[in-house]
This record gives C-alpha cells, sequence and structure tokens, in this order.
C-alpha cells in the first residue's frame, strides 16, 4: 500500500464529479458516506473502466478493473489498486484536481500516474459509461 496520509479536504470541496483526463477520459465519481464508484471511458474508446473505494478526508482508495472494448477472454480485463489525493491548486478560479497512482492486481502504484482535473459544472453519471446492457430490453444473453 502507497504510504500515503489522509488529510483534510479543501474548504467546500467533494468528491462526487467528473474530471477529464486526456487518456482516461471523463472519470465519473459518485460517493455514498466513505464508499464511492467511479466509472471512465478512454478518449479512444479503446476501453471503459470501473472502480470502488473508501474515502478518508483528501484520500481515496480503490480497485479498478477495465475492459477492452470488442475483447473476450482473460486478457479482456485488467485489474488492479490505486489512490488519489483530491487537490486544490493555489490561485483564484483554479479548477480542483485528483492526483494518484495505479497498479497491477494487488499493487497500488507502479502502473503509473493519474492527474485528472474536475470540470464545472458537469454531475456524475455512472450509468453513461460501461457495458451494462438493460436486461428489461430483450434477452442478450
Amino acid at each position: 500500500m502507497a504510504a500515503v496520509q489522509p488529510g483534510n479536504m479543501p474548504s467546500g470541496a467533494v468528491w462526487d464529479g467528473v474530471y477529464f483526463n486526456a487518456v482516461w477520459g471523463n472519470l465519473h465519481i459518485v460517493s455514498d458516506g466513505n464508499s464511492f464508484e467511479g466509472r471512465w471511458l478512454r478518449t479512444d474508446e479503446s476501453a471503459w473502466g470501473e472502480m470502488k473505494g473508501t474515502l478518508s478526508g483528501d484520500v481515496a482508495r480503490f480497485e479498478w478493473k477495465e475492459h477492452k472494448i470488442g475483447m473476450v477472454g482473460p486478457s479482456a480485463t485488467s485489474t488492479g489498486k490505486g489512490y488519489f489525493r483530491y487537490t486544490r491548486p493555489e490561485g483564484d478560479n483554479m479548477d480542483d484536481r485528483i492526483l494518484g497512482e495505479w497498479g497491477f492486481g494487488g499493487a497500488e502504484v507502479g502502473g503509473g500516474e493519474w492527474d485528472s482535473v474536475k470540470q464545472r459544472n458537469k454531475q456524475p453519471d455512472l450509468k453513461s459509461v460501461g457495458g451494462d446492457v438493460d436486461p428489461t430490453v430483450g434477452d442478450w444473453r
């Protein structure tokens, strides 16, 4: 586990929102108490992902799965863990960010960094991302 100690959230900040990264696309985060869910679709639409985790102050820890679009079998899904720290840059009229790292399998680090900018006036919508099919519409099995 990464040696990241939680601190206080910036004044008035909330985790819920949509965060943009040029590779990962828009990450939608919705919290419920000290837990949260997130979903993203890569900007090149090659994969979509989902995460679940816990919130403690300005730190989120999560487990993630990413599904390669159009692929089946063992290599179609990658899994891992990671963390974010919620930050607010100094200055006037600056956008909040989440900065963190992710790793494969049981590792929370080592896969790469994740830096996303919170989008203003965008509401998160987990159902807008992913491979869930409405079971009330036909039999897709």
